[in-house]
């Protein structure tokens, strides 16, 4: 398996976290703040502040309930995983419904009971809009319903929120909260993925008792 992911050329599914990176309303920019240098300390040092739930990142289920996973409890085993590419090209406000995933289940067969899921709407062009956080694609209640039906391990996407924008009650996160389905936001570069099926691994930082990390997310 070494040897065959070695000859493989990753693709970096995560964004880039700097301070031009844009956050979700109301939560702070990232900083890096300088804190010792080569010249007086003999080495190079900075501190981060930033959200856990900054740039391309996973949400623990505590995200939304209170007796939920943590991050630190999530295993490695649902981090690496086969993953099922749906490629469905969606606008402001648009959702994704049981339907767009019925149509694809017709094209490719039946998606399997605890797959994990990525859904590539191409809102990530919009990233540094004012309407990326505002307005973006998500999942509509027949579509999250569906999703949970079969058991999903975890559904990823290239918009900030499962949710649609403009829905204020984060009704997806807190079903697939409730039913321990992990969420990953803010993928990137899913129009480079050529085939319905690929490798993923997404891998936090191991924070304890955390809602949520960035991640380093990457498709073979």
């Amino acid at each position: 398996m070494v040897s065959v992911i070695a000859n493989v050329e990753p693709i970096d599914l995560t964004l880039l976290i700097s301070q031009k990176l844009p956050s979700f309303p109301g939560s702070p920019k990232p900083q890096f703040i300088p804190w010792s240098k080569i010249k007086n300390d003999g080495y190079n040092l900075e501190l981060l502040f930033l959200s856990s739930h900054s740039g391309t990142h996973i949400d623990a289920p505590y995200h939304f309930v209170e007796n939920g996973s943590k991050i630190h409890e999530i295993s490695p085993n649902r981090l690496v995983c086969d993953a099922i590419l749906i490629k469905l090209k969606k606008g402001a406000n648009e959702q994704i419904t049981k339907n767009d995933i019925v149509s694809f289940e017709k094209k490719y067969g039946l998606i399997p009971n605890h797959s994990t899921i990525v859904f590539a709407t191409g809102w990530e062009k919009n990233l540094q809009k004012p309407s990326y956080f505002k307005n973006n694609p998500g999942l509509a209640s027949s579509a999250g319903k569906y999703l949970v039906l079969k058991k999903i391990n975890l559904v990823g996407i290239d918009s900030p929120s499962i949710d649609l924008g403009n829905d204020s009650k984060f009704p997806i996160h807190r079903l697939f909260s409730k039913k321990n389905i992990l969420i990953v936001e803010n993928l990137c570069n899913l129009e480079k993925i050529s085939n319905v099926r690929f490798k993923l691994i997404v891998f936090p930082l191991k924070l304890k008792n955390a809602t949520g990390s960035p991640v380093r997310a990457v498709a073979i």
